[in-house]
């Protein structure tokens, strides 16, 4: 009887062991090696529960149950382990079709492991490392640039503005002599950057040849070498009255003051400007936070101020240009001399020489000086001495050395701070630092050395 249990075993086994060895045979095909493995390590452990349910106990078997029992928590651990492979596609041959599920609607389908892997894209090259020139160079693209379209239309609002403030002067103060008034300024100099922001008016007053004279301002009570004084002359001859500016006489001097305030009142109560306004397209109101004579300009395009000045030319040999300026003090009755024409024509003239970019090195100045907290305070007239001290140097002045030149004016101007000093091109007995406070040339000092350190930080 032993004998024949023992030989029905050893065929259950054969049986079991063809069956197995066909389902790992085909699963290798169907699963692949790794799905085969998982496969045959489970039906081993059936195969092993199986054959100790029909087997008889006998005291190996008893010995052997805690040795089975090791290997099964093995193979149960190996399961845990062994990486779930991605199975493959089965050939055509031996393949089934099966319903997938439907993907979620809120995630992408991805591509299958069937489909060929797209090539990786090569990585974008890093960045280029800008030298201090290229940045310059693309500062003043973006930020000192202006448009030609906003240059012209500019320009065609201050000549419109013009025409209809001379036909009103013309029709409101007809005794006075004034004469054509001229718009200008950086804009009309290539000396603006940034915007078309600004704009000149001069306002010329046509004086009588041989009854006035110019006085120095230090040569007046006020001792200011920035003015001069107009006096009027041969009075033994051409009495008071005989000029129509008598009217404007102060202690025998024409005074400014008196006709700063005569031409402020008639620009903020007598114009109709919301009819001009209305006849060029825009919104002009007057400054009345201003001292200055001011035309606050408001297109759909831009935003200008139109500065309105007084002046006194041709009124001596030099031809000196004088302005009705809101001084204080005892030169309150004095003319400023105004040294803008003589300081552009002098860089226009210096970059035409040698094909130059002082200009160029101005509006960058200016640029950066304009929106930075501590160097807002120097305006065009300090930047404009360092501008053209540096450009009487024979020195490099091509594009390619626009920034070396930019840096060189950065020392030029801490070099000035540190003797306080800035005399006027022109006329160098005005320092044109010293209408600062010591707090403040300290604080542009410490600005200007901190941006030759790490000039980038200026743009």
């Amino acid at each position: 009887m032993a004998e024949f249990s023992q030989k029905r075993g050893r065929q259950r086994d054969e049986v079991l062991g063809s069956t197995v060895d066909f389902l790992l045979a085909n699963a290798r095909l169907v699963l692949g090696v790794g799905g085969a493995a998982v496969l045959g390590i489970a039906t081993l452990a059936v195969k092993r529960l199986i054959d100790r349910a029909t087997s008889p106990r006998d005291e190996d078997d008893a010995k052997g149950d805690t040795t089975c029992l090791e290997e099964s928590w093995k193979e149960l651990t190996l399961l845990k382990t062994t990486p779930r492979l991605q199975p493959r596609t089965p050939p055509a041959a031996l393949s089934q079709p099966a319903s997938l599920p439907a993907p979620l609607p809120s995630a992408p389908e991805g591509p299958s492991d069937t489909e060929p892997q797209p090539l990786p894209q090569p990585s974008s090259p890093a960045p280029l490392c800008l030298t201090f020139q290229e940045k310059l160079l693309a500062f003043e693209r973006d930020h000192v640039t202006i448009p030609e379209a906003h240059v012209a239309l500019a320009k065609q609002l201050a000549g419109d503005i013009a025409l209809e403030l001379q036909a009103y002067l013309r029709n409101k103060f007809p005794e006075l002599p004034f004469g054509a008034l001229v718009p200008g300024g950086p804009l009309y100099d290539g000396l603006q950057g940034g915007a078309a922001s600004r704009v000149r008016l001069l306002v010329p007053l046509v004086l009588e040849v041989g009854l006035w004279g110019l006085v120095p301002g230090v040569d007046t009570v006020a001792r200011d070498p920035r003015c001069w004084a107009v006096r009027r002359t041969q009075l033994e001859f051409r009495p008071r009255g005989s000029s129509p500016w008598d009217r404007f006489l102060v202690g025998g001097y024409l005074s400014s003051r008196v006709l700063l305030e005569l031409l402020r009142k008639a620009l903020a109560s007598s114009v109709n400007w919301p009819a001009i306004g209305g006849l060029l397209g825009c919104l002009i109101r007057p400054s009345v936070a201003s001292e200055e004579l001011l035309l606050d300009v408001q297109h759909e395009r831009l935003e200008l101020t139109v500065a309105v000045l007084l002046a006194v030319t041709g009124a001596d040999a030099e031809d000196r240009l004088l302005l009705a300026w809101p001084l204080e003090g005892l030169a309150g009755n004095l003319w400023l001399q105004d040294l803008y024409p003589a300081e552009a024509a002098r860089l226009r003239a210096l970059d035409e020489r040698d094909a130059g970019t002082r200009r160029r090195l101005l509006r960058l100045l200016c640029g950066v000086c304009r929106g930075h907290p501590a160097l807002g305070r120097l305006d065009r007239r300090h930047l404009t001495q360092v501008v053209l001290r540096l450009g009487e140097e024979e020195v490099d002045w091509a594009e390619a050395a626009l920034g070396e030149r930019f840096l060189q004016a950065l020392e030029s101007l801490i070099d000035s701070l540190e003797r306080a000093s800035l005399p006027c091109h022109f006329n160098p007995g005005v320092n044109l630092l010293s209408g600062l406070r010591e707090e403040e040339i300290d604080d542009i000092g410490f600005a200007l050395y901190s941006g030759l350190q790490a000039p980038e930080c200026l743009l």
